[in-house]
């Protein structure tokens, strides 16, 4: 009997020594524990969901740094994201407690150390978003498991502030704005800090996010307060330059969220803002989200950071000496404005009805305003040069999707990968167009079957949803999910996404002011999608010919 007590106890004592696992970690604020489980033989993942990296944030202040705590504190659940509008602006969610973070750690037949560190940040137009993303059956979009155990990295993803609580400026030192930014500047810099207790490596850190994400990524490189923290950065569908990442009147909305909550708009207006409910300031953050050829939602966007003077010092474009040693990716999905026209122009998506040329000619029309009749002629010329005399449904359709994805995505991007190649010392540049369809395309769905990637596409790829559920995509949806995942977690480890752990279908150059390579990913790629110079002729029109038109003086 004896016996078998032993024998027992030997099973258990075996089962807790191979179970590999950080066990509790030590980090400034006190201990955590997260929770370990299995991935296969031999192959564990420590994940700690809801560590906290600053104190419940002061109204419209910089974060703090978290008191700390005693004991050992659990941290097995996401914790609330930041209060926030709903996707229908009718009520608010979220909590205003949101500065946690969460740690996806791989280990293989021993517990690892000096990982490569991936830190997400998410994207929603500055106005919404979380930590975890979408939840679908408890599977949540920003989940960092499959990205973590494919690619070896530990991936980090954080809460910021976002909304009126973020972003919300009087122009001026009683209400700065930029919030949301101090977050994540406060987020990274704890990774920094603090990630080689749970086995990171802090001198080889890559920050990645996609649209006011992938613009966030970029304000990080460009800022001067984040020297030495992350040694890359990835951009998706969104830059420092797009039109949409700095709002340059921040003070004409700050007057229309105080009229909304009954604060006056004088040198008052800040101390007043200050004191009123966070969900009422929360709802009156509401912005437009229906748009029309003569008046683009992108220009409702208005919700976005600020040239502070401290966070941004300068106009983004003239920060990037700030970037010249940090390795940057950077792209667009090749249909990543649909989202945007879809609202603007609605008849782009239905198969039967025509989408009348006057709709392209009142969108261009608003997209270069600022430059009157000559801008216009020159931006319709440009964008209907291969129509011939009757262009049929689709040409127009697609030209009308291709026009709002050059404005707020890829030109921007194509200026930034530009800047940051000419800019940079020791730091590589690469740039991609992702042209996956979208998986709604054609048959009965409300999408034509035309579709290229629409906004935010790529992301089940990168964070391996066709892994995770399988059943709900087919092989070829595998297959891009595992090269983009190479892709990045190569250029995490080793600032080339050709060199590492994970092989890939094609190599990737480097973009250069010479040639202007890209690569396009999608699940049929192989050594020929190496591409040059992407959209050269729209790309020249927009940052080169109507910017040297003249301004027509506004009355």
């Amino acid at each position: 009997m004896a016996m078998i007590g032993t024998l027992i106890a030997v099973a258990v004592f075996l089962k807790t020594v191979s179970a590999t696992s950080l066990g509790v970690v030590y980090t400034e604020g006190g201990m955590v524990q997260g929770e370990n489980i299995r991935l296969g033989y031999r192959r564990h993942m420590d994940i700690f969901r809801g560590v906290p990296f600053g104190d419940i944030p002061g109204r419209f202040e910089k974060p703090k740094p978290h008191p700390g705590w005693d004991g050992i504190m659990k941290t097995t659940e996401f914790k609330n994201r930041c209060l926030q509008l709903n996707l229908l602006m009718s009520d608010t969610r979220g909590d205003e407690d949101c500065l946690y973070l969460n740690i996806w750690v791989p280990h293989g037949r021993s517990v690892s150390t000096n990982l490569p560190v991936m830190v997400w940040i998410y994207g929603g137009a500055f106005l919404v978003g979380g930590s975890m993303g979408a939840n679908f059956l408890d599977n949540y979009l920003y989940s960092g498991q499959e990205i973590a155990e494919r690619g070896n990295v530990i991936v980090v993803t954080f809460g910021y502030r976002v909304g009126t609580l973020g972003f919300l400026s009087t122009g001026d030192s009683s209400m700065p704005g930029n919030y949301g930014l101090w977050d994540q500047q406060a987020a990274i810099a704890w990774v920094h800090r603090n990630i080689r207790s749970f086995g990171g490596d802090p001198d080889n850190i890559t920050i990645f996010g996609e649209s006011a994400g992938g613009a966030s990524v970029s304000f990080q490189t460009l800022t001067p307060h984040n020297k030495g923290l992350f040694k890359r950065a990835i951009s998706q569908s969104g830059v420092a330059l797009c039109p949409w990442a700095v709002n340059r009147n921040p003070r004409r909305f700050a007057e229309e969220v105080a009229l909304r909550v009954n604060c006056p708009t004088d040198s008052r207006m800040a101390a007043c803002l200050k004191m009123t409910d966070p969900v009422v300031l929360t709802m009156a953050g509401t912005l437009s989200l229906t748009g029309s050829p003569d008046n683009p939602l992108v220009n409702n966007l208005v919700l976005s950071p600020v040239i502070d003077g401290d966070f941004l010092p300068d106009e983004p474009d003239k920060l990037f000496h700030n970037a010249a040693e940090i390795d940057y990716m950077a792209g667009v999905n090749d249909m990543d404005g649909h989202l945007f026209t879809g609202l603007d122009v609605p008849s782009v998506n239905s198969q039967l009805v025509d989408t009348p040329i006057e709709d392209v000619k009142r969108l261009l029309a608003s997209f270069t305003k600022d430059k009157g009749r000559l801008g216009f002629d020159n931006a319709y010329s440009t964008y209907t040069l291969d129509w011939g005399s009757s262009p049929n449904r689709e040409t127009i359709k697609k030209t009308v999707v291709a026009i709002e994805t050059d404005y707020i995505f890829l030109i921007p991007t194509q200026a930034a990968l530009y800047l940051h190649a000419s800019n940079s010392t020791t730091g590589r540049t690469y740039s991609y167009l992702f042209s996956q369809p979208n998986r709604m395309g054609g048959l009965i769905s409300p999408y034509p079957s035309w579709m290229g990637a629409d906004h935010a596409d790529d992301l089940q790829y990168v964070f391996g949803k066709p892994f995770t559920t399988p059943l709900g995509y087919w092989p070829s949806h595998r297959d891009v999910s595992g090269y983009m995942i190479a892709y990045w977690t190569n250029f995490a480890k080793t600032g080339d996404p050709n060199k590492g752990e994970l092989s890939v279908p094609a190599t990737w150059p480097e973009f250069t002011n010479s040639g202007h390579k890209f690569l396009e990913i999608n699940s049929r790629m192989d050594s020929s999608y190496v591409r040059q110079k992407q959209r050269l002729r729209y790309v020249h029109f927009w940052t080169s010919i109507l910017p040297n038109l003249p301004d027509i003086i506004s009355e």
